[in-house]
């Protein structure tokens, strides 16, 4: 039996505003899109994408999934992620090579240093 891993569901309390956000943070498109969800991949034909589907109800704690991102500038990327709308997240990070930021409905996401070899 093999697995392909098609997706993975976000729930928000504003799917459509929330995926068009990612879509722009990692520069996807959009595969699907109604008045209440939307589907982003990397590529219309590549998997695995993010379906923002809606909740009613609202985040309560953190996250117990999140995805780290290691782009080839920490400092610019965060700088990037931050003026579209991110936040620092409220943790200490001192002497940690990664950065833990919220998207605009508090979701935690790190962005990593340079890989130590």
């Amino acid at each position: 039996m093999a697995l392909e891993w098609e997706q993975i569901i976000v729930d928000s309390s504003d799917p459509i505003a929330l995926g068009r956000w990612w879509a722009e943070a990692l520069g996807w498109v959009v595969v699907d899109e109604s008045e209440e969800i939307i589907e982003i991949r990397p590529e219309p034909d590549r998997m695995p994408g993010l379906l923002f589907v809606p909740v009613p109800e609202g985040k309560t704690s953190k996250n117990r999934l999140h995805p780290d991102f290691r782009p080839d500038d920490q400092e610019a990327e965060v700088a990037r992620l931050l003026s579209l709308g991110a936040r620092r997240a409220d943790t200490v990070q001192n002497e940690q090579h990664w950065v833990t930021l919220l998207d605009p409905e508090g979701n935690e996401f790190c962005v990593l240093g340079e890989r130590k070899s």
